[in-house]
């Protein structure tokens, strides 16, 4: 190699040695994901379960009344409209999750957040304290927020949500079966065992066969969901059904077994109450809602 080509190439790594290293493109956060839990006269309960790059500064819920996000739509980003939003960052003090001491979500996991419950909660900020009219359709959506790191994420599907109306009266097992799309929760716990929907579905549907632990089920799935959306409770029957039924699992979800006679007593006063004769009485009309639980509508626009 020549002289001159040395001190070329010498200087020629110099200035690659000098020159900046090309900036790595930011990444985006995954949206997080959002479900129901339940819903009562005047408040929601939302599950946020963070992406798989989580949600490290927390993430920012918005949410408008039905009726206005018919007209208006959401608004345009850094406009305040109709909408009210609150941006969960910290550490709750007052409605504390079973599955996270902190808004900041690490990947995969998931936080209860309440809304017309933020009052006396801490660990975030929001344009709105009061509880929530009775009732009343919603819409809602959640990102989560740029950490400095990563650009925030993009919005998630609009949500359908929706308050109740508070029923001091109550349901048949026969109804609920016939009306998923009326339950107030989509999670009941039978004994010491919990359910989904599906599988408490499942089980409505399941003949007793002379199964006293089936006779049983159904009778306590209709008392705590009119429990659920608003009826007084029937004293003390709902835990004996629960203490009777212990750690069994139901069929056909499992294969647990009680003889009838040993619970006729509890599974009879339960009906009673779920058909009027004791307790607050029967409803007489269909509850208002009846599209939030079970299958949860999603609105694109």
């Amino acid at each position: 190699m020549s002289l001159l080509r040395s001190f070329a190439l010498i200087a020629s790594v110099g200035l690659l040695a000098m020159a900046p290293v090309a900036a790595q493109a930011q990444p985006t956060l995954d949206t997080p994901a959002m479900s129901v839990v339940q819903s009562v006269s005047a408040a929601i309960t939302l599950q946020i379960t963070a992406g798989a790059s989580g949600a490290p500064a927390g993430f920012t819920l918005d949410w408008m009344t039905k009726a206005d996000y018919d007209v208006y739509g959401w608004p345009a980003e850094g406009y305040i409209g109709y909408n009210q939003w609150c941006t969960f960052d910290g550490d709750p003090i007052f409605k504390v999750s079973p599955n996270s001491s902190t808004y900041r979500l690490a990947p995969g996991v998931s936080m209860n957040i309440y809304l017309g419950q933020l009052f006396d909660e801490a660990g975030m900020t929001t344009s709105y304290v009061d509880e929530l009219p009775e009732a009343t359709e919603f819409v809602v959506r959640v990102h989560a927020e740029s950490d400095g790191n990563s650009f925030e994420s993009a919005h998630s599907a609009t949500m359908l949500i929706a308050t109740v109306v508070n029923r001091n009266c109550t349901f048949t097992q026969g109804y609920w079966k016939n009306h998923p799309g009326a339950w107030p929760v989509t999670t009941l716990t039978l004994g010491t065992v919990t359910y989904n929907q599906t599988q408490l579905l499942q089980i409505l549907g399941q003949p007793s066969l002379g199964n006293g632990l089936t006779i049983l089920a159904h009778q306590l799935i209709a008392a705590k969901l009119n429990v659920a959306l608003g009826a007084t409770p029937p004293g003390t029957l709902i835990a004996q059904g629960d203490a009777l039924i212990g750690s069994l699992v139901v069929p056909p979800v499992g294969s647990g077994y009680l003889t009838p006679s040993s619970v006729s007593s509890v599974s009879n006063a339960l009906d009673d109450y779920n058909n009027g004769r004791t307790g607050p009485g029967h409803c007489n009309e269909t509850p208002t809602r009846a599209t939030t639980w079970g299958g949860l509508k999603t609105l694109y626009r």
